[in-house]
Order: C-alpha cells, then structure tokens, then sequence
C-alpha cells in the first residue's frame, strides 16, 4: 500500500500514550463509553472474573468509529475538501462513513462483493457512497487506494495508521478505568489496530497487564508474521469473521504488537460458533463472529488466563442469514443440533412410528425430508433425513441408539 510521503511518514510515527489520550478527548461526545459486564458463566469456566468490553453496543456496532474519527478529524481542510476513501467489510465503513457525515466530509466506501447486506446499507444511511469491488479486504484496499490515487481523496485506512490506532487504543483507556484490577485482555485481531491501540495504552499504564491476541484460524497471519519479523501474506484467508478477515498484517500495527502483545492465538470456526451462541443465550448481546473470538479463545483454554479477564466484544453488526447459519452451527458443536439421515420401510404409518421413537427420547424434530424415488433405494424403502434439537452429546448418543435399537438403518 502507497502513501503520499507526507501521510507515510505520520502513519508510520510511533503511536504514544498522550496520543490515545488527546484522542480520548477528541471522542468525547462522539464515541460512546462503552459498558462492561459480568460473566458469571465465563468466570466460573475460567475460575476467575470475566468482563465482557461491549463495543458491539458502540455507535455503527463496533469500535472502528474511534479510530476513524480521529484520523478524518485531524485532516488539513484542503484535504477534507477533497473527500476521504476507505476499504472496508463493513465496520470500518460504517465509522468512516458516520465520522465523515458528523464532519462535513464526503466519503466513498469500497467493500467486497460479499459483504453483509445490513453492512451496506448502514454504510450507506449513514451518507457514504458505497462501491462493491474484490472478495476481500485486501483487493478491496486495492481499489480504494487507486480511487484515492485518482482523485485526491485521502485514504483512510482501517488499521494502518498512526491515527486510527490511537483512536482504537481508547478502548484501552476504558479498560483500565472500568477494571482497574485487570489481568489480561483478550481481544481479536484482523489488521492490528485495535490491538495495537489497546497495547500502546494498557502497557504504557500497566505493563504487567498480559495482552492476547485472537486470529480465526483460517484467516491468521500474524503467527507466521511474527515468526518471519516481518509482515507476510496469508493467501485466501477463509473464516465466518469478516471482520478479522485480512490477508496481511499493517506495517504500524505489526510493529506495536510484536513488541507490546504478549501472544497470538487462534480459534476454530466451530469455536466462533460456540463463542457467539453463548454471547447470545448467556450475556444477551449479539455479537459478529470477529467479535467473539476472544470468547472463544477463553472456551478453548479457559486455565491459560490469569483473573480478572476483560474479553473485548469488538463488534455486533452480524448478518441475520449468517447468524442463523451460525446458531445452527454453534448447536451441533455443542451436541444440541442433530441431522441424522435413515432408511425405513415404506409402508403407510411409517414416518409417524418414527416419530414416536423420536418423541420417546425427548428429540425435537425441526425438520423432516422424505424420499421415496431414489435408484440407491429397494423397491420398499424409503430414506429420511431429520434434523433435531437435542440437550447435548449424550442426548445424541441416547437419539442413535434408540434409533438403532427400534431396527432402524442409519446411514449418516
């Protein structure tokens, strides 16, 4: 990514604690405090208290406005009139494009193909003129930059500048004023800024607080990255979490975090699964895959974390359709979702005797698919696939042997 001289050398200066301070200003009465709140549940997994930082309840769902604000509202005028450009999945286009309107700037938003549909039109409500181009971020950036190149409008990066991780590092400030006694933080990583802000401040302060990073296990390239000392491209990074979903680390943030994040870990996609259903049925707050990677480091070793906990919840704007997909998911990672495929005899009265083998063992049954016409079935069968609600793995394991024991074949 190209800068003019002038943005590269600001961008890449080191970021300091009266940095994140002047921007904790600068926020006031923009950016909301954002609540923490007890998890009784984490706390007694992890055996010690757990915080939830609820940034998915911050103006635009997430922390991006933080840095986004900052950095437009430093702008020259000559730049503001030029307008601002920026690259994003969604989150980060909301808070540019919010920021933007609350300063009298025009935005252009670059996005993937793919990203949310409730993303972009928020982006969009929000007064920004949107443009869908590449699959992720990376190519997106690509475009944007050219925009930017073309026009003269400044770019707005979502994590590769000085500004915007200043911005992002107030969280930070928040964290330590809400839980003075924290221990470590947990909080996700796509690009590094957020992480990186939240370092510069908690560490400046704290320095023995322990920072943990979180990455989707598909989309991490930070471990390679910090093994190299250098940024490296992750090819086709694949996760749920669009909003950690970046190919490349940031030069700026790369830096910071080698040297101020004590670690980097990553998780699963079915750990993203478990993390955002329990956020949803424990802690009411709906929250977006990226934002409950922290969640879902804790669920995966809850011994490795020294108490108090504070777990960041970077962002809530999660597509219905996905979070749908994403419950049902979670449920079957946690033996609560059964699909079971079968073959019966097809005989008048057969679905229903199933049926009650079913209710026998207290299966509720969400959806029912009957097929008679298939060349893989006899003349006298028929095959059925089921999918269940059940109460945990040994509730599936008692569903299977039921079923087995009343003489059916189950294939799946």
């Amino acid at each position: 990514m190209s800068y003019s001289t002038a943005d590269s050398l600001h961008s890449l200066r080191p970021v300091t604690l009266d940095d994140v301070r002047g921007a904790q200003k600068m926020l006031m009465g923009v950016a909301r405090v954002t609540a923490m709140e007890g998890s009784r549940y984490l706390s007694q997994l992890v055996g010690a208290p757990v915080h939830l930082k609820c940034e998915n309840l911050q103006r635009t769902g997430s922390f991006k406005l933080r840095g986004a604000y900052v950095r437009i509202a430093g702008l020259l005028p000559e730049e503001r009139a030029a307008g601002v450009v920026a690259a994003s999945a969604g989150n980060h286009a909301q808070g540019v494009a919010l920021a933007s309107a609350l300063l009298g700037v025009r935005a252009t938003v670059f996005m993937p193909q793919g990203a949310p549909l409730p993303k972009i039109s928020a982006t969009r409500e929000y007064g920004a003129e949107v443009r869908l181009h590449g699959q992720v971020v990376d190519e997106t950036l690509i475009a944007a930059q050219e925009h930017a190149d073309r026009t003269g409008a400044v770019l707005i990066h979502p994590f590769d500048h000085a500004d915007i991780i200043a911005g992002q590092g107030t969280v930070g400030l928040e964290i330590l004023e809400q839980c003075p006694e924290v221990r470590t933080i947990l909080v996700g990583i796509g690009g590094g800024g957020l992480a990186a802000g939240i370092a510069v401040a908690v560490k400046s302060v704290r320095p023995d607080v322990r920072i943990v990073g979180v990455q989707a296990a598909g989309a991490a390239a930070y471990p390679p990255s910090l093994a190299a000392g250098r940024p490296v491209s992750v090819a086709n990074p694949v996760t749920m979490a669009d909003g950690i979903k970046v190919g490349r680390p940031g030069d700026v943030p790369f830096g910071i975090i080698g040297e101020l994040v004590d670690e980097v870990r990553t998780v699963s996609e079915d750990e993203l699964s478990a993390a955002l259903l329990l956020c949803l049925e424990r802690a009411k707050l709906v929250v977006e895959p990226a934002g409950a990677s922290p969640v879902a480091a804790l669920l995966s070793e809850p011994g490795a974390f020294a108490g108090p906990v504070v777990a960041v919840l970077s962002g809530g704007n999660v597509d219905p359709v996905l979070l749908e997909r994403i419950l049902r998911h979670g449920m079957a990672a946690q033996g609560r979702y059964l699909a079971v495929r079968l073959r019966l005899t097809d005989r008048p009265g057969a679905l229903a005797t199933l049926l009650g083998v079913l209710s026998v063992v207290d299966a509720n049954v969400l959806d029912v698919s009957h097929v008679r016409t298939d060349p893989r079935l006899g003349l006298t069968e028929a095959e059925v696939e089921l999918h269940l609600e059940t109460k945990g793995p040994t509730h599936c394991a008692e569903v299977g042997l039921a079923l087995r024991e009343a003489g059916y074949l189950v294939i799946d």
